[in-house]
């Protein structure tokens, strides 16, 4: 018996067999082609040169072992073997596309998800006209008047029987009230309690059902920089709406707690120049502020706010009320109504400040005894 012998070492075994017996060819003389992996894994094996290598369709040529006889027969590389490095190739380039695609679609920037509106009826709006067109019929126009003139603020309806919070100054020493709804309709309202130290007042709108209260938010969770709205009745335009931002928190702002202040503040009345006296920051604006004060921790912002937005609503992006708007600066101050104007600079008192001292004022508030 004849045995064949391979090559050892580094060297791949050659792909005929030979050994110089009978039926055998000659081992070459020349280094064998070595067989070459495809990136899928299979292994072709080279022609020996002489033929051309290669066929037609670029196939390799494999050995498929000896014959009898000495002959060898040659064999080209059967096509599926082509078919799956292509099919290992595609794969690849798919498998990439895909991977790039998934990396792409974690990759986007978050989209900021806007909180829904409190009290909102269509999903058409979104941002100040989605918050105006929720809250605005909860807001109301104040016109008061006494013996010492008159004055028009604005008010927060917070129950659907008809409760509305507004500033102490813009119903003190009031003998009629009337409340104006952002439908037109008017009708006749009465002092429930007020709270000069904290400019606050609640009246409540006579035979008044099925109401829209407004929603009060967190005056707790306010940041700097928080886009507000603010809504209200300056010089008696009812239903006004404007924006800005939180400018700055706990402002000591002072205001008068005398009645005689309160009237002819809104734009309307024969004196005070249309606007509600207070001081701020170690100055004086909108007047004197007279011997008898008060002072708060007030919400600045530079949403505008003009003679009548006094006891209106500063309302946050969700349609929450956060403040009760009190305090204006102009720098128009010691002119008339007509020529001052909003220069940035207004306050609110925080809606926390409003929603502890509601038992109080609904049993007559602190100015009840004194």
């Amino acid at each position: 018996m004849t045995d064949s012998t391979r090559r050892s070492g580094a060297d791949e075994p050659y792909p005929y067999a030979y050994g110089g017996g009978a039926g055998y060819p000659d081992p070459p003389a020349y280094q064998p082609q070595q067989p070459v992996t495809t990136p899928s894994g299979v292994t072709v094996w080279p022609g020996d040169g002489s033929g051309g290598g290669a066929g037609e369709d670029g196939g390799a040529f494999a050995s498929e072992g000896a014959q009898g006889g000495g002959g060898r027969r040659r064999v080209r590389a059967s096509r599926p073997v082509a078919l799956i490095a292509a099919v290992a190739a595609v794969s690849a380039l798919v498998g990439g596309g895909a991977a790039a695609l998934v990396t792409n679609a974690t990759q986007k920037s978050d989209t900021t998800i806007s909180t829904p509106v409190v009290n909102a009826k269509s999903t058409s709006q979104s941002g100040v006209s989605a918050v105006a067109a929720a809250v605005s019929p909860s807001i109301v126009e104040v016109s008061a008047s006494g013996t010492s003139g008159q004055s028009t603020g604005s008010g927060v309806v917070i129950t659907s029987g008809g409760e509305i919070i507004t500033n102490n100054h813009v119903v003190s020493g009031a003998d009629a009230i009337k409340v104006t709804f952002s439908d037109g309709s008017k009708k006749t309202a009465t002092v429930v309690g007020t709270d000069s130290k904290k400019d606050l007042a609640l009246i409540k709108v006579e035979g008044a059902s099925g109401l829209k209260p407004a929603s009060l938010g967190d005056s707790s969770k306010v940041s700097v920089g928080d886009q507000v709205v603010a809504i209200g009745s300056p010089e008696g335009l009812t239903g006004t709406v404007t924006s800005g931002i939180v400018s700055a928190l706990d402002r000591d702002v002072t205001v008068s707690t005398d009645q005689d202040q309160g009237q002819g503040q809104g734009g309307q009345g024969p004196g005070g120049g249309g606007q509600w006296p207070f001081e701020f920051g170690g100055g004086r604006y909108n007047g004197d502020v007279g011997s008898s004060t008060t002072t708060y921790k007030a919400i600045q912002t530079d949403a505008s706010l003009n003679p009548g937005n006094s006891g209106g609503a500063l309302i946050n992006m969700s349609g929450q009320i956060i403040g009760i708007n009190s305090a204006m600066y102009s720098s128009a101050s010691g002119q008339s109504s007509g020529d001052a104007g909003s220069v940035g600079l207004g306050f609110s008192i925080p809606i926390d400040t409003v929603k502890s001292d509601l038992a109080s004022l609904r049993a007559g508030g602190s100015d009840s005894n004194t």
